[in-house]
């Protein structure tokens, strides 16, 4: 399959609305990250989403709307997620609720629960595709499951190309990592930081978001032990990089390959750190080291991601090979 790049305009967005109710793959940018599209209520496009993304069937995935009234249409919001929903949607926050008995979605969707991931992405095109496709869209991260998250275009060809029927470009994300994910079992609780920090929820609740059970069954993404992984072996919390290290670092280190921002600014840091991990890792055989992390705001979300990153991960199948094309990054922070 020769995977098609379309432009952001008008034309690119009605090719790749088409080609979802067609029940193919469109990967499209959001705020966060690049999400891996499939009409939601059509079982075997989102059985593609597994197959192509080589993604265990039990991990649910988020279902992207083009507003409030349409998650309402599928769901039942309990009043703080209603509370959640007005405060931040559109926006890189999800919400995992109740699935209405009558909803049409696939059961692939929700993994079999009663629950599902909701969210209105606040990306200009996401929302444009959204109007245009007419229907919900399953779309989980545009990469291979466990690697890292896409940024850009060119980071889901470098993935999934040839696996999937196309990609809409619209230049790298603003936000950089994935939405933060809030359930209500029984009250509000923090499932996966993320692009929206935990305390700005905190605060529109008016109460402490209850941190999920350890050990639960994965009810919404970004759950499993290892993933968002380079190939490369990554380790943390490094003040210095070790001989034959790359330091990604953070604030005014010294010797550092890439910076994810070397004023400390941890907006700019989440937004740089998966496009700065894609290029550390485009050889996959140099380990990554990488600069302490403040846990607070968007740090929480950050070390997230590097937590998992860092965590033992299955060996790579024989053979497997970074497509390449990161040479160079233009404008990059280093």
């Amino acid at each position: 399959m020769q995977t098609r790049l379309l432009s952001g305009d008008r034309d690119g967005v009605r090719a790749a609305a088409d080609l979802i109710r067609a029940g193919s793959l469109v990967a499209f940018p959001t705020e966060t990250v690049y999400g891996l599209g499939a009409d939601a209520g059509n079982g075997a496009a989102v059985a593609r989403i597994f197959e192509a993304k080589g993604r265990p069937r039990f991990n649910p995935l988020i279902v992207h709307l083009p507003d409030l009234a349409a998650a309402r249409a599928i769901a039942a919001l309990p009043e703080p997620a209603q509370a959640l929903a007005e405060a931040f949607w559109p926006g890189p926050l999800t919400l995992v609720v109740p699935l209405k008995p009558d909803s049409t979605l696939s059961p692939l969707v929700t993994a079999g629960l009663g629950t599902v991931a909701l969210r209105v992405p606040a990306h200009p095109l996401a929302r444009a595709l959204l109007r245009a496709a007419g229907c919900p869209v399953a779309a989980p991260s545009a990469n291979p499951s466990g690697r890292i998250s896409p940024t850009t275009a060119d980071h889901v060809k470098a993935g999934l190309g040839g696996r999937i029927a196309a990609v809409l470009d619209g230049g790298p994300t603003s936000v950089g990592v994935e939405s933060t994910i809030v359930g209500f079992d029984p009250g509000p609780v923090l499932l996966r930081p993320g692009g929206l920090p935990a305390e700005a929820i905190e605060t529109a609740l008016g109460a402490p978001l209850a941190q999920p059970a350890t050990g639960a069954t994965p009810n919404a993404p970004g759950q499993l032990a290892s993933h968002y992984a380079p190939r490369a072996a990554l380790r943390l919390n490094a003040t210095a990089p070790a001989p034959g290290e790359r330091l990604l670092g953070f604030g005014p280190v010294k010797g550092a390959t890439l910076n994810l921002s070397p004023a400390g600014d941890l907006r700019e840091a989440a937004a740089n750190l998966f496009g700065h991990l894609h290029w550390l890792d485009r050889d996959g055989d140099a380990p990554i080291a990488v600069s302490p992390i403040p846990e607070t705001g968007l740090g929480l979300a950050i070390n997230d991601r590097l937590r998992r990153a860092a965590a033992p991960r299955p060996a790579p199948s024989s053979g497997e090979k970074y497509p390449g094309g990161f040479a160079e990054i233009p404008g990059i922070s280093t």
